[in-house]
């Protein structure tokens, strides 16, 4: 870690930039396997904050971010560890400018997870408090995922074309104690977003709904 470094203070406070905002900045980080509808929920969900709650959400997916940020990472348990860490760091920043940050990764270690969680509740530099951090654990067992595979991905890893891919040669580890549990077999796509957008409405995280 760099040490002749000194944190540069903004001249506004987050509960100050929060007002102006009229919204509160957090992360929601949806994980599950690959084809569990992970991608396509966020995109909803962001369609739903941005035209519906008039609040400001940008969605950073799994796949997006490997073609810039994290283009030279591949996915051996070290670098699944380091993209797991920079999209925590880079959805913490999104957060702490009152903006809601919505991501999309499959990251299958709890710990990777609980890291990024950590990484929320400590306080940056002037400011007394940590920032939300809402897990939402899009579940589907391996067999429904491997009938979708979109991408043809598992059947490239039954061939062994694709190494250490999650579910099939690479553990899952499901959230133990996730905000919220979205079921997503069968489920409409817009009834799965809205199981989130309930919860932030439950906790106070969003602005009161417009009549």
């Amino acid at each position: 870690m760099a040490t002749n470094i000194t944190f540069h203070a903004p001249a506004l406070t987050r509960s100050e930039r929060s007002a102006l905002r009229s919204q509160r900045g957090l992360t929601i980080w949806l994980t599950g396997l690959s084809a569990s509808g992970k991608s396509t929920i966020a995109v909803e969900l962001e369609h739903q904050l941005l035209q519906h709650r008039n609040v400001h959400a940008y969605r950073l997916d799994g796949d997006n971010v490997r073609f810039g940020l994290n283009k030279d990472l591949g996915f051996s348990d070290a670098d699944r560890n380091e993209n797991i860490r920079r999209i925590a760091e880079v959805a913490k920043l999104f957060a702490d400018s009152a903006s809601i940050a919505i991501t999309s990764f499959i990251s299958p270690f709890r710990k990777d997870r609980q890291t990024a969680r950590e990484l929320h509740e400590v306080p940056t530099p002037g400011e007394e408090t940590g920032l939300p951090f809402v897990e939402v654990y899009v579940d589907v067992p391996i067999e429904v995922a491997e009938q979708r595979d979109p991408k043809g991905l598992y059947k490239k890893a039954r061939e062994g074309v694709i190494k250490e891919f999650t579910g099939i040669s690479s553990p899952y580890e499901a959230p133990e104690k996730p905000e919220v549990h979205i079921r997503n077999v069968d489920l409409d796509v817009k009834d799965a977003a809205k199981q989130i957008v309930d919860y932030l409405d439950a906790n106070g995280y969003l602005p009161a709904k417009k009549e």
